[in-house]
């Protein structure tokens, strides 16, 4: 999980806005921020780095503040951890990176990403929620992460991994189990217990997040793997077309495409930033003055 294939794409560690980070590209090309999901890290999108890199745009996967090798304010409040503490992350990583940014979240990072939107939309070109829905998570998802707060109550961390174990089906290579327990328990408490309590109880913001995105005619995609077991694939169709978002399904894949199908997903965010590339300059284009209206001025 944490080896990386050499070459000119291969991904490199970084720090951005005081963010662990995983980088590939060309400094000056398109930057695409990739925010993870709930106990993810900047990791799960290493499949895709290269491929972002060899088409020219420059990816950027970071943990999120109090994610793996993230590590929040030990003195600092519980609301660092909270979506708007976390939108403000997103911002000042886009500041950082030079501009306006590509935003991809994916689950639990969707919900970052929109709450990005909402409070600092001058942040974002596009914004890409991949796996993530309109409001709190639902389903069998749903229902395990409701459990986790007892298990804690009762044994800590440790009862709440050894049930997490216990439920996966994954057959996992010991190198990748080890990978997974390291990134678990490096990952702040605090942090994951704000996120975990965030992630339940998240209104339904799609309408706000529509109004706004078309406010400043930033591109949206709702993107999904064919068999994505968190929130089901009728219920972020149907907040797709509440967006006025464009809607694609990815093949061969499950609640984490960028995993489980890189050459698809990648293509995907490849095609997508190019037409919003092209639809910010002709929005661009539509606000500036005529250049004979410019010399008369």
């Amino acid at each position: 999980m944490t080896a990386f294939a050499d070459g000119p794409y291969a991904p490199r560690r970084a720090i951005v806005a005081g963010l662990a980070a995983l980088t590939a590209g060309p400094a000056d090309g398109p930057a695409v921020l990739l925010l993870p999901g709930f106990t993810g890290s900047k990791e799960d999108f290493a499949p895709v780095l290269p491929l972002l890199a060899a088409a020219g745009l420059r990816g950027v996967a970071v943990d999120q503040r109090g994610q793996y090798e993230s590590t929040g304010d030990p003195d600092g409040p519980d609301s660092q951890f909270e979506l708007a503490g976390l939108a403000a992350d997103v911002a000042r990583a886009a500041a950082e990176l030079g501009g306006p940014v590509h935003l991809v979240g994916h689950s639990f990072g969707g919900l970052v990403a929109r709450a990005a939107l909402l409070a600092h939309p001058e942040a974002l070109a596009s914004l890409v929620l991949l796996g993530s829905g309109p409001a709190a998570i639902v389903g069998p998802r749903g229902l395990a992460l409701r459990a986790m707060f007892p298990l804690y109550d009762a044994g800590g961390l440790e009862a709440v991994w050894a049930a997490a174990r216990a439920v996966d089906t994954v057959v996992r290579s010991p190198a990748e189990a080890e990978f997974l327990r390291r990134r678990f328990f490096a990952s702040s408490e605090r942090g994951m217990l704000v996120m975990g309590r965030a992630l339940l109880a998240e209104p339904d913001r799609v309408a706000t997040v529509a109004v706004a995105a078309a406010a400043r005619a930033i591109p949206l995609l709702v993107a999904h793997g064919v068999g994505d077991d968190a929130w089901p694939p009728a219920l972020q169709a149907d907040m797709a077309a509440r967006l006025g978002a464009r809607y694609e399904v990815i093949p061969d894949a499950l609640h984490s495409p960028a995993a489980q199908n890189p050459p698809a997903t990648a293509g995907l965010l490849v095609a997508f930033v190019r037409d919003s590339a092209a639809v910010g300059s002709l929005a661009f284009e539509a606000l500036a003055p005529p250049a004979d209206a410019a010399e008369v001025a």
